[in-house]
Order: structure tokens, then C-alpha cells, then sequence
């Protein structure tokens, strides 16, 4: 592992001014409220982006899958600020696949896989803006049987605790049946008290805490892919973006005030559908939202609920696309149920993810390599 010191480098901005218009629907389906301008502008160039997070002092950090870590500037991304290249692998879907600040900014949390494919959780103390090698730390490790649907993401929610999204480990249609299995942390997304024990704590109103045959940490299950979660930023709610295997793509939502424990259904289910004649479990919390792989693409990729101040019309609206695709979309959730559909006509490349800066602003991630910001027109 290396640690840089930041310097930037001048990258020029790329305008796309395209006029948002939110799709209107028939009198029985969800409708678009409101419409907006907006411009994709991208601010700078990385290599394989494939996470970002809001950073001390206003900063976003963008990390790259190969596995640096560089902080976004003025004038594009500084020198890598972090560096475990020799650490992981791009085979398959491995990498760097998401970082994380806790609330205080006082610790750096990593997720990567290892050379062997082992999906891994890291910590490192803050100091000054940066992170500290001599106090890099393992958190959490789990095991993956192959080199696709690892999840990854992570993100500290609106209680302080670290939630950790992995997929079901691989291969097709769930082969160890672990989507519904509570003996595995594959499948489900975790949360963690990272700072409360060592390696971790379990905070004690997990749903599964002392339940026999069920993994503590587990928060929810039944999820294939869960590559892009987010909390609303504004109301705490949790949104999921759980990629599908072969017909529905799905957004899985919970409401701020759950106490976990949802059984999103895989690989029972795909979206609202049973899985090669499987039967939909009593417990199924079926996705606020579905769409049909032979019409929007083939690889979901969650976003945020808007709460920046720069588009005023986009408030309050979810923002997601679809890594085959590129759109970005819309969805206006009330008590969850979706009210509104929207295409932005903002086309992002192969959007990888997005990133939520300080100030509620969102911006775009391209594997190709462009990072990109969300503005008004």
C-alpha cells in the first residue's frame, strides 16, 4: 500500500446540456410531477471509477477498481491518496468496489476484494484529510465461492453503523442457495458497530441477534446483487438497487423507522416474479420498484434521493440508471409506493455508480472513466 501526498491536475469540463423533461403517465399508473433542466458536466477523468464518497472539508473521493483512491478538486482528481493496486484484482467483477467516511470523518472504510477474491472490509484513522497507513486495520472478511455478484458497497447509515451490501457469491441462479440461507452473510446486506469491538460489534437490535442458525450481522436478505444502496439523506429511508438474473431488474426500498429483517425474496423471487418455479416466501418484501430487462437495460445501478439545492425540481426524486443503459432515471416514492416515473434524458455512459457530495449533489460514475456532475441546465 502507498499514501501520496495531493496535487491536481488540470482537466477541462465537458458540457452536455440536454432539457429534462419527466415522462407523463396514463391516469392508472405512476406520474412524473414535475419536470427540470439539467446538464451532465463532466469534471474529470479516472481510471475504471468505480465508487466515490462525500470527504472531509467538502471533499468527494472517487475510487478507482484497480485500487487507488483520489480526491476530486477544482481542477479533477489529485494524486492517488491511497493506493492497494497490488492488493486486488478487475477479474471479474472484483476490485475496489466502494468506500466510506463515518459520520465524523474521524475513519476510512475500504471494500475490495484480496487476490484471492475474499471480500474484505478495511480501516483506517483520519488525520488531516488523510488516511493513516500505520493504522490500517481488517474489519470484516468474507469468503466468495466465485468471482461475480461480490456487492461491495458500503455506507454508514443514519445510526452511525456501517452497512455492508454482498451478493449471493456467484456464479447463476443462486447455485448454494445462499440469498435465503441466515447461516451466510452472502446475499444479504449487514450491519456493524465497526469501532464498538474488535474486530467489530454487533449493535444489539439487529433482527437476527441470538437467533439460532443465523448470522448476527445480517440487517436483510434475500438479495442477489445489491452493487448500489443508499439512505435518503432527508427521511433515512433505504433504497437498494439489487441487479437481477436474467428478466427483472429491482428497487428495494425500507422505510427509516424499520427494524430490519426483510426478506427481499431471491432467489425465490426476481422482482415480483417467482424464480424458476420457486414459491414466493410468506415474508417476501416485494421492490418498490421493477423493470424489464428487454426494455431498460440489464444491470441496475441504485443512486440517491436528490437533496442538493442546485436543481430545485429534481427534489426529492431518486436518481438511478442502469449500467447497460446509461439513462438517468427517476422514481417519486411516497410511503412506499411509487407516485412518479421520470427519464432525465441524460444519457451517463455505462454508469457504474453514483456519489453523494457534502452538500447533497450528485455525481456520476462511467467505467469508462468520466466522472461527472449533475447540474442544472
Amino acid at each position: 500500500m502507498k499514501v501520496r501526498t495531493r496535487s491536481s491536475a488540470i482537466i477541462g469540463a465537458l458540457f452536455l446540456a440536454v432539457t429534462l423533461t419527466l415522462t407523463t403517465a396514463s391516469a392508472d399508473e405512476p406520474s412524473a410531477g414535475h419536470s427540470a433542466q439539467v446538464v451532465l458536466t463532466e469534471v474529470a477523468r479516472a481510471q475504471g471509477p468505480s465508487a466515490g464518497a462525500a470527504g472531509p472539508d467538502g471533499t468527494v473521493w472517487i475510487a478507482e477498481r484497480a485500487g487507488t483512491v483520489r480526491i476530486l478538486g477544482d481542477y479533477g482528481l489529485s494524486d492517488p491518496v491511497l493506493d492497494i493496486s497490488s492488493e486486488t484484482t478487475t477479474d471479474g467483477e472484483r476490485g475496489l468496489l466502494g468506500v466510506a467516511f463515518d459520520p465524523e470523518f474521524a475513519h476510512f472504510y475500504i471494500s475490495y476484494t484480496d487476490l484471492e477474491g475474499t471480500s474484505t472490509i478495511d480501516e483506517f484513522a483520519v488525520a488531516d484529510g488523510q488516511p493513516q497507513p500505520d493504522t490500517r486495520r481488517t474489519v470484516l472478511t468474507q469468503e466468495q465461492p466465485y468471482p461475480n455478484h461480490n456487492g461491495g458497497d458500503i455506507k454508514f447509515g443514519p445510526d452511525g453503523h456501517l452497512y455492508i451490501a454482498f451478493g449471493d457469491g456467484g456464479s447463476g441462479g443462486d447455485p448454494h442457495g445462499n440469498g435465503q440461507n441466515l447461516d451466510t452473510l452472502l446475499g444479504k446486506i449487514l450491519r456493524i458497530d465497526p469501532t464498538g469491538g474488535e474486530p467489530y460489534a454487533i449493535p444489539a437490535d439487529n433482527p437476527f441477534v441470538a437467533e439460532d442458525g443465523a448470522k448476527d450481522e445480517i440487517w436483510a436478505y434475500g438479495l442477489r446483487n445489491p452493487w448500489r444502496f443508499s439512505f435518503d439523506a432527508g427521511t433515512g429511508d433505504l433504497l437498494i438497487g439489487d441487479v437481477g438474473q436474467s428478466e427483472w431488474e429491482e428497487i428495494d426500498w425500507a422505510p427509516a423507522s424499520s427494524k430490519g429483517g426483510e426478506n427481499y425474496g431471491w432467489s425465490s423471487m426476481e422482482g415480483n416474479h417467482p424464480f424458476r418455479g420457486g414459491t414466493e416466501p410468506a415474508n417476501h418484501v416485494p421492490p418498490v420498484h421493477e423493470y424489464d430487462r428487454s426494455g431498460l437495460g440489464c444491470s441496475v445501478t441504485g443512486g440517491f434521493v436528490y437533496r442538493g439545492e442546485a436543481i430545485a425540481d429534481l427534489a426529492g426524486s431518486y436518481v438511478y440508471s442502469d449500467y447497460c443503459d446509461g439513462t438517468l432515471r427517476t422514481l417519486t416514492i411516497e410511503d412506499g409506493e411509487v407516485t412518479g416515473e421520470g427519464d432525465l434524458g441524460v444519457q451517463g455512459g455505462e454508469v457504474i455508480s453514483f456519489v453523494e457530495a457534502g452538500d447533497g449533489e450528485l455525481y456520476v460514475l462511467a467505467i469508462g472513466g468520466a466522472v461527472s456532475r449533475l447540474d442544472p441546465a
